[in-house]
Order: C-alpha cells, then structure tokens, then sequence
C-alpha cells in the first residue's frame, strides 16, 4: 500500500481561497476526527476482470477517534443526485444519529468495505456487541473508480479496510490518489481524494468546520475555480468526452464541525455543500451520485448498555439559527477548496476501460497562467 507524503495544495500555487483554515487546512482540525487511508496501485494495461490493473483504495474516518465505547454523532444527511450509495443513512434520518466510522470506497466494493467495518466495531467494542444485544450498521459510501481500476475484480479486502481503520490519526491529511479518490476523476482531469476546513467566531466561541470529499465528479466544460471559467481555456484531453460525451462520476461530501447542532440543522448544513460544488461548476449530472453528509462532534454522551439502568433525560445545546450564515459560508468556502485541493494533488493516471487514454492531473503553471487573466491569482 502506498505511503503519503505532502503534495502542492490549491493555496501554494496561488489561488486566493477566501477564510480562515485550520492548522492542517484538513478535516482534521476538528478535534478528534481521525482519517486513515488503504490506497492499491498494481498493473498498467487492458483489464483483465480479477487480475488488474488496480487502482483503488478506501478512506476511513473516525468522527471521535478510536474510543472505548461508542456514543452518538449527531448528523443530517442531504442527497442532490442519488445515483450512488451511502449506508446507514435510513437510520441518520430517522434518529439523527450514527455510531459507526465513515468509510468511502468504490461503487462494487461496498459490501467488503461494511463487512470489515462491522468486523471492526465488534473488536473496538466488544460489551457493547458481544455482552449486549447492540447491532452495528457502517456508514459507507461510495464513487465509480472504473475508467481507471479493475472495478469488477473488487481487489479490495477485508485486510485493506482494517489497515484504512486502524492507520486513522489525527493532523495530515492525503490528498488526490490516496484511499478511496485513488482512481477517481475531478471535470476530466484526475482527481479523487480533498480536504480543507474553515476556523468561525460565533459569539466568544470559536469553532471548526472540516470538509474531505471523495471527488469524481464535472464534465471540462463547466470547470469553474475561484469564478474564473478554466474549463473553456482547457477543453483538450478531456476524457470522458471523449468517450461517452456524458458525465458519469459522484461525488461524496463529508462535513464535520465542532459546532453543537440538532440533527435538523446539520441537515440544513448538508444540504449546502449543494452550493459548495455548485461554486465549481457543474449542473449535477443525472448519472451521478452527489451525496453529503454532514456531523458534529459536540454533544458527546456515553451509550449505555440496552439492558442496564437508563437516563430518562438528555440535555443537548445547540447553536443559534440567527448565526448560521457564517457556518454556511465557511461550509461552502471549504467544499470548494478540498475539491479543487484534490485536483492539484493527484497525479496522471491512464485509463484502463477503454485502455490507451491518460487521465492527466491539472498543470499546476498552465492553471496559474488562467487565473493571472482574471487577477485571480496571488503572485509568489
């Protein structure tokens, strides 16, 4: 499996992303959150179903870290386009809640990815499932990786989701061909893994947003960054229009925060990264599946076990809806940056479905060149 090292990010070359980050302008700078990663990249050539080549991966994220116990994490999902998958997601609309890691995947290797997932919860939290009667139900998501990976040899294993798990920690960050963005494709140029966050004063508290996207999403045309049109000055090598003159990806959002909210309100924040991938250009495309979830970690109680003695009462705070314009922007200011972050990490890929393309990263001084026309861009 593949070791990360730190790759250029949308504001080293330059683009004025408005807002305050965090300290590893990651989803990660929100206390606690833990991301880890598997990331599989063997063979060049045709496909031969089962044998490669492979280009895939997943990432796992632990809203809380790994803890003794497990405890609600409060959410509200949104989907603007369904076609695609993510689990557990009945549940979050029906209690606002979820207690499991998010893992995001290929669309054929789901499956494995909730089967390690459960295994690993039953491990982390062996009174809760093993001396109680709890079930566990992942939530895990999922984009097309086929243009660029075996997707139908489904090359991911259980090992590889417990490695993603288990290798989850705090503070950097991959990004581009890293986890489950490894074969994933951004407007036609390689895209995959992204992440940015967003520091916000509400009040006298300060707070953080967290955004990482699993980006396989745009057709070149409609390439939007920073309002500068890039897709109309770049229309060569571009892919998929090339092959189908469709755009056939997703993309997953995942939106974390510090912030307490009702599971109501975190719906309403899900709902924005609608905008924040808006700001990049597409229309949302009928084969794809653009799917958000949105959670806080504040709020934090103990689950106690079904059969013991039990609180009668809960008391949970929760913002204001009088702030919530500045959560919004923060949200949709970070949505956009981690998707344009993960096209300026990731790395030329060919394809291997039809075979004989290459699915090239973003040039990082041709990208420059656009956005100088439009005063769009800080000088070094």
């Amino acid at each position: 499996m593949r070791e990360a090292s730190v790759k250029p990010r949308a504001r080293d070359v330059g683009l004025p992303f408005d807002g305050v980050t965090g300290e590893f302008n990651a989803i990660t700078d929100i206390t606690g959150v833990e991301v880890g990663f598997a990331t599989l990249i063997e063979g060049e050539g045709a496909v031969e179903v089962g044998k490669g080549p492979i280009r895939t991966g997943v990432t796992a994220i632990l809203p809380r870290g790994k803890r003794d116990m497990p405890g609600p994490i409060w959410a509200g999902q949104y989907t603007l386009n369904g076609n695609g998958e993510m689990t557990g997601t009945h549940w979050i609309h029906e209690a606002g809640y979820f207690i499991s890691p998010i893992c995001i995947t290929n669309t054929h290797s789901v499956g494995m990815v909730h089967h390690a997932t459960v295994g690993w919860m039953i491990d982390q939290y062996p009174g809760f499932f093993l001396d109680d009667h709890a079930w566990a139900m992942p939530v895990v998501a999922e984009t097309y990786d086929g243009l660029t990976n075996d997707i139908c040899g489904r090359h991911l294993k259980e090992e590889h989701v417990l490695s993603a798990l288990k290798s989850a920690a705090p503070g950097f960050v991959a990004e581009g061909n890293f986890g489950g963005g490894t074969g994933m494709v951004t407007y036609e140029f390689k895209g995959g893994t992204g992440t940015s966050s967003r520091r916000i004063t509400i009040g006298s508290e300060k707070y953080t947003v967290g955004i990482l996207v699993q980006s396989n999403f745009g057709s070149r045309k409609d390439l939007t960054i920073l309002g500068v049109p890039v897709g109309r000055h770049w229309p060569e090598n571009a892919v998929i229009s090339e092959i189908s003159q469709r755009e056939t990806g997703s993309i997953i959002v995942i939106i974390g925060t510090d912030i307490p909210m009702l599971p109501t309100q975190l719906r309403r924040v899900a709902k924005r990264a609608a905008i924040g991938i808006g700001r990049t250009g597409t229309p949302g495309g009928n084969y794809s599946g653009d799917i958000f979830l949105a959670f806080s970690v504040a709020n934090n109680l103990d689950w106690p076990s079904m059969h013991g003695e039990q609180s009668t009462l809960y008391a949970l705070g929760f913002i204001n809806d009088h702030y919530f314009d500045d959560i919004y922007r923060a949200v949709v200011q970070a949505i956009e940056e981690a998707v344009v972050n993960a096209m300026i990490a990731a790395e030329s890929m060919t394809t291997v479905k039809p075979e004989g393309y290459t699915l090239e990263a973003i040039d990082h001084d041709r990208l420059r060149q656009i956005m100088s026309q439009y005063n769009r861009l800080i000088e070094s």
